[in-house]
């Protein structure tokens, strides 16, 4: 008789896991769907989708890379994280607060798999995300003018952000068990990554600052994908090995001591360590090399088209822009008389590459005759901006030459960068440095900017309000005198037929 029922003992063993490990995944259900309809985690995902919907507005008149969109994605995610934290420490505190463990008893759930089932309540708040991430990321890529490359290792740091906070609550339960104990986390980290942040550097060869899950970037320029150097995928995988890592220390810490854990322990802190010793690495040189290259000489990187009677040359990932940089460079030369009509122009797109995606340095001036340069961002006041640079090059003959201009050709340098548009007023604004449509400014360019004084900001608003048709004309007509060096803004006004401005021109 104990023969018979000694054989059929394993078979009752092997049922009541498989009993266990239902009830392990049914615990995990209900606790997520009670996760994503805590009122925290609510109110975070609606401030979540608002800032998308900002933010989807901006992408579609703001000509995306995607480059850069892929990383946009990864600060809002920090919103749901906090209140995860928060909750799913508060949901495995609940027993203890409603005086329900010593009924676990009776269950045949252990206590390291009730843990278990709270670390996979997470997962459904964190596949939440990445649904608003696609679809912010998304939203970009369907934008007018969007360019470039995204990585999917970059969209993914959002959700294993919101991931990783929920076993910090887990394990933070299983370890302190106190209700305030996740709050004064929160306020914590809050302080330690501000004093962390001023004790670390923001260059791209800095190891500590990968530390932490989000990593945001100083430069408002893009760089072509292949130059951007973040090691994000060794990030990623380094956030999959921390998460992993709370969540089996917490089964560990609460009763799950057997050999599977302990081995999937071991796993989980050798992926995260692996991940963190290939983040911490330098930039590669091949990076570094094709950076310099980039930026001391872009054209052996780069395609070049031509369209009309100029020559457009940018990186691969720009080459669709090449047709938007043409509207605007022909609709400035329509304005222009002489030679300059009928210049061949040679449009160049130029960045400053070597301090990697934390770096904003400057673009020099051109040498080159007849050379304009173009940055990688368009829409909005970059615009104007390039026009203002087309202008300037028809006028003086080069980019650099701009630099010591200081009399009247400022006039029919910034009406025929403007002239053409249907509201020039409204682009002087925006192409002015103190967004001002009176006095003084300096006129931002994609290299070096260049004064406008007083009398030449009226003289210029007097030729908007005369309008393209009857200024247009005199230009063409008077482009000799108007271009000369030293021409005084006052003659420029007498000749384009406005009120002459009294005094001489005097840059400040």
């Amino acid at each position: 008789m104990s023969a018979v029922l000694d054989k059929a003992l394993p078979a009752e063993r092997t049922e009541d896991q498989r009993r266990s490990w239902a009830a392990v995944f049914a615990l995990a259900r209900f606790e997520g769907r009670q996760l994503l309809l805590r009122l925290p985690v609510l109110f975070m995902f609606v401030l979540y989708a608002a800032y998308i919907g900002w933010t989807m507005r901006n992408a579609w008149t703001s000509y995306p890379a995607l480059q850069d969109a892929d990383r946009d994605t990864q600060t809002a995610p920090l919103l749901p994280a906090l209140a995860v934290l928060l909750c799913a420490n508060q949901a495995v505190l609940r027993s203890q607060r409603q005086d329900t463990d010593r009924h676990f008893a009776v269950l045949i759930l252990e206590p390291w798999r009730r843990t278990i089932a709270f670390a996979l309540s997470v997962v459904p708040v964190a596949v939440l995300t990445a649904l608003f991430v696609a679809a912010q990321f998304t939203w970009a890529v369907l934008a007018p003018g969007s360019v470039g490359t995204g990585s999917v290792a970059e969209l993914l740091v959002g959700p294993l952000t919101v991931l990783l906070a929920g076993m910090a609550g887990v394990l933070l339960a299983r370890v302190v068990r106190w209700p305030f104990a996740a709050p004064m986390l929160l306020v914590l980290a809050f302080f330690a990554s501000t004093f962390f942040g001023t004790l670390t550097d923001d260059s791209d060869s800095n190891a500590t600052r990968w530390l932490v899950p989000v990593i945001g970037d100083a430069s408002s320029k893009p760089l072509p994908s292949d130059l951007l150097g973040r090691p994000a995928a060794w990030h990623a995988l380094y956030l999959v090995g921390l998460a992993l890592t709370l969540a089996l220390a917490a089964v560990l810490v609460n009763g799950g001591r057997t050999k599977t854990v302990a081995a999937a322990l071991a796993v989980a802190i050798g992926l995260g360590a692996w991940g963190a010793v290939g983040q911490a690495g330098e930039v590669p040189a091949a990076t570094v090399a094709a950076r310099k290259v980039a930026t001391l000489t872009p054209e052996k990187v780069q395609s070049c088209i031509r369209i009309g009677r100029s020559t457009y040359c940018a990186f691969p990932e720009w080459m669709p822009r090449t047709g938007t940089w043409a509207k605007v460079t022909d609709s400035v030369q329509s304005l222009a008389g002489g030679t300059a009509a009928q210049e061949k122009l040679l449009v160049r797109q130029r960045i400053e590459a070597r301090y990697g995606v934390d770096g904003d340095g400057a673009i020099l001036p051109s040498t080159v005759p007849y050379q304009v340069t173009v940055g990688t961002r368009w829409g909005g006041s970059r615009v104007p901006e390039f026009a203002a640079a087309v202008s300037s090059v028809l006028v003086t003959g080069s980019e650099k030459a701009t630099e010591s201009l200081c009399d009247g050709r400022t006039v029919t340098i910034m009406w025929m960068a403007l002239g053409w548009q249907s509201d020039p007023v409204a682009q002087l604004r925006t192409v002015r440095l103190d967004d001002t449509v009176t006095g003084p400014s300096t006129v931002l360019s994609p290299t070096s900017s260049f004064a406008m004084t007083t009398e030449q900001t009226t003289v210029v608003r007097e030729l908007f309000t005369a309008g393209r048709a009857a200024v247009a004309p005199k230009v063409k007509a008077h482009w000799a005198e108007l271009t000369a060096p030293k021409v005084t803004t006052a003659r420029v006004a007498e000749l384009l037929g406005v009120k002459a401005p009294t005094g001489a021109d005097k840059c400040e």
